[in-house]
């Protein structure tokens, strides 16, 4: 089985509840579409955990991509508002800096040499049908003019892809990134499904969110158990 998550942004009480639902097995592959870390304190805990497991991929998200360069500014001596702490900091980058502090540095450098090494899109092939997995944006539709990114892979991890927006013919997208509530006018958020793509982002990251998953062979959708809910 293939499933497919995104932006669980160190919220373990979700993770855990959705890994509890799909029992994944040695011969399925789950899918990270980036945002493992910030806003929760679990991050750097669930990536390392995430790092140990043969059958999953994972995508670099924009805040995986906002802690390499802040901590690389910060080794330069360098600061800048927009490529440092203080950015990371303001999207709840502080409590994952914190445990970091806290950790080996042979583990800290473990979990960045895995991070660097991330692409940004990853092309499968799920029952004959073609997905482009982004976190942001297909990485293919930069162009010079985006004059807010420098570099593609800048890009793809930070631009919020939009409904009339280029998908790569043949494919369906699956993003994360952005929130459903930019698509679906429904609470609690639910995974959104376009003509040509699927966003998975339903609010891990915030108090009334929640993490989702889906399981591309029968299209089935996981929610984390939220509190007030039957389990």
């Amino acid at each position: 089985m293939i499933y497919v998550m995104s932006d669980i942004h160190g919220n373990s009480r979700r993770f855990n509840s959705i890994m509890e639902q799909i029992k994944l097995k040695d011969t399925d592959t789950l899918y990270i579409l980036g945002d493992v870390i910030d806003r929760y304190p679990d991050g750097i805990r669930i990536l390392r955990k995430l790092m140990k497991m043969d059958n999953v991929k994972m995508l670099l998200g924009n805040h995986e991509f906002m802690m390499l360069k802040a901590l690389k500014t910060q080794e330069d001596d360098f600061y800048s508002p927009y490529g440092g702490l203080s950015l990371w900091y303001r999207n709840g980058g502080r409590v994952t800096h914190n445990y970091l502090k806290h950790i080996r540095k042979d583990l800290r450098r473990e979990v960045f040499r895995y991070l660097q090494e991330l692409p940004v899109n990853i092309e499968i092939e799920v029952n004959d049908k073609k997905y482009l997995l982004v976190h942001g944006a297909p990485e293919r539709n930069f162009r010079r003019a985006h004059g807010d990114y420098e570099t593609s892979k800048e890009y793809a991890v930070w631009h919020r892809w939009k409904i009339f927006e280029y998908v790569p013919e043949e494919y369906t997208l699956i993003f994360g990134h952005t929130p459903t509530l930019n698509f679906n006018d429904v609470v609690p958020l639910e995974v959104f499904f376009g003509d040509n793509a699927i966003g998975i982002d339903c609010g891990s990251g915030f108090g009334d969110g929640r993490l989702a998953c889906v399981r591309l062979d029968d299209m089935k959708i996981f929610y984390s158990n939220e509190e007030g809910e039957n389990l």
